[in-house]
């Protein structure tokens, strides 16, 4: 709600008002990974931010003109910073210059796209909308202390490009890495890809499956952590994906196969995105000019509200349709949305 309503809020330039944040959780209200996120945004274009504080549960936004430049957004934890992408990189779309995004926080977080996920996955889709971005690793960093880095270079479009992605196609070939950093043996990372090509092994048998374990080079990681990420590209170009973290007492056995069976589920549905990139396309949908179509499993809660929040701020129209499908074991639905055409004033 925040991320997808602050962006909007920014692109748009309604201020926003935003109460009872995380109310239902444990902590509730901001957490540093939020606070990060609202505070890039409001750097972005010179808004002002009241409740911006951690643990507040009420913030209101007035937004400036969106600028574009350097900016730095430091979550001083291991909150993610691919969720900090998340809302800045819609925003920095529409700027009147070029921009720099040095993200900082866990590259590789429970609760969150892995950032291997935001290059090998998200980065090729989301450029279908007719932008691109360069995504540049500094530094991984884990939980608990976080201190990873990521470098995102991107410079402003005049609009997007609606997408469709409605076939699947056939997979082709399926590729990932298991990885290890810090004080763990690359042992680990072997076992993780083992364990994962085994899985997939016993529904896929014809394809050639490279899982690469590696061991992070020690300047380039902070801490101690592990963790896998598989794709399958299908022969249509769409990407797919299951992927998992390792942590004390889990065996690296399990950790492979966990993103293995993730992976083989997004499969199953036949849908031309996972469960992950789901959500994350709709804010785009929106801002684009003419109608997208997107093919996917079950709607997601996360889909939900942002669709709902989407449209509320813009003029985008959505709905969402069961597929009919010729397979009818395939739990598929139609995402379409006619975008509401966002024009950047700046260009």
């Amino acid at each position: 709600i925040l991320r997808v309503s602050t962006a909007l809020s920014c692109l748009l330039g309604l201020p926003l008002r935003v109460r009872r944040i995380r109310a239902g959780r444990s902590q509730p209200g901001l957490r540093p990974q939020h606070l990060s996120g609202l505070e890039i945004v409001r750097d972005l274009c010179d808004g002002k931010l009241n409740g911006g504080e951690i643990g507040s549960t009420e913030i209101t936004f007035t937004p400036g003109k969106i600028k574009g430049g350097t900016h730095i957004a430091d979550t001083k934890t291991a909150g993610s910073v691919c969720l900090l992408m998340q809302v800045a990189m819609p925003c920095v779309l529409f700027a009147a210059s070029p921009s720099e995004l040095h993200l900082k926080g866990g590259t590789n977080a429970e609760m969150a796209p892995q950032i291997d996920y935001t290059v090998m996955v998200f980065k090729p889709i989301v450029e279908k909308f007719n932008f691109t971005f360069n995504c540049d690793i500094k530094r991984r960093g884990y939980y608990p202390q976080g201190g990873g880095e990521v470098v995102v270079q991107m410079s402003p479009v005049k609009e997007l490009s609606p997408i469709n992605l409605t076939d699947r196609g056939t997979v082709t070939k399926i590729y990932g890495r298991a990885f290890v950093a810090g004080a763990l043996p690359i042992k680990l990372a072997k076992d993780m890809s083992s364990a994962a090509v085994r899985c997939i092994r016993k529904e896929i048998r014809d394809l050639y499956i490279n899982i690469q374990p590696v061991r992070e080079p020690d300047d380039q990681a902070i801490g101690t952590g592990s963790g896998i990420i598989i794709v399958a590209e299908t022969s249509t170009g769409c990407l797919l994906a299951g992927s998992s973290l390792g942590k004390r007492g889990k065996n690296s056995d399990k950790v492979g196969i966990e993103a293995a069976e993730i992976l083989l589920k997004n499969l199953k549905h036949g849908g031309t995105v996972d469960d992950s990139l789901q959500d994350q396309l709709i804010i785009f949908m929106a801002l684009a000019k003419g109608v997208s179509r997107v093919k996917s499993g079950p709607i997601t809660l996360h889909t939900q509200t942002a669709i709902h929040f989407a449209e509320q701020l813009t003029k985008a129209k959505f709905t969402v349709t069961k597929s009919e499908d010729e397979d009818p074991s395939n739990d598929t639905y139609i995402i379409e949305c006619q975008g509401m055409g966002m024009i950047n004033p700046n260009l």
